[in-house]
């Protein structure tokens, strides 16, 4: 604990609610890991703003600017008031040569978002919506806990359509024969899941999810 107090006294910066963290098409030279709250990530396709995720507590975002020094390719914005790490580039080696445990983290989650972008990629070419909606809802309960992992539908279901370009009543649909299957459950505004095997094969399609 005090570790971390040390690290956010270093590192810490505060973004109230709405707040823009960095735009798509900034330069860049600062990751960061989420302390408390979630941040909104998103990318203007076709004129239109898609939500590609919703990051929560000891997930990070912003790597690419001081691996690649790429531009940004979406952007970040604190949804709710979000208590961040900010670190440049010598700050994260510094950061992760003092800490194995955060470091094997960080290549953990990197090896999995390659995973789930590469999957998604197969699910675009085919173009199957009930799959491309199984296999987001897959990843959202992975990265929630899976099984104890409790979902707001409305705000899944905005999500979903508009990352997938799905209406969302298609995308509510799609959950309500979730649950007529076992598969998930709905209680008081919430998601839950209940046979993990099940959407696992659904999201697998063309060997989405390994």
């Amino acid at each position: 604990m005090a570790n971390v107090r040390t690290l956010f006294d270093k590192y810490g910066i505060v973004y109230d609610s709405g707040k823009v963290i960095f735009e798509e098409g900034e330069e860049g030279d600062h990751m960061y890991i989420i302390q408390e709250g979630s941040v909104r990530i998103s990318k203007m396709m076709g004129g239109k703003e898609h939500i590609l995720a919703v990051l929560g507590k000891g997930d990070f975002f912003g790597e690419m600017a001081i691996v690649t020094s790429v531009r940004r390719t979406a952007t970040a914005t604190a949804a709710g008031t979000v208590r961040l790490l900010a670190f440049d580039r010598p700050g994260f080696l510094s950061m992760i040569a003092k800490n194995a445990r955060i470091a094997l983290n960080i290549i953990d989650k990197l090896c999995r978002r390659l995973q789930a972008a590469n999957a998604q990629i197969q699910h675009l070419v085919k173009r199957n919506d009930k799959d491309l909606i199984a296999l987001s809802l897959y990843h959202a309960f992975a990265e929630n806990g899976m099984e104890k992992a409790a979902i707001e539908i409305h705000k899944l279901s905005r999500e979903l359509s508009y990352s997938l370009d799905i209406s969302q009543e298609k995308v509510l649909d799609f959950f309500r024969e979730l649950e007529s299957r076992g598969i998930i459950k709905a209680k008081d505004g919430h998601l839950y899941l209940t046979d993990k095997p099940s959407l696992a094969k659904i999201a697998e399609g063309a060997g989405a999810i390994t």
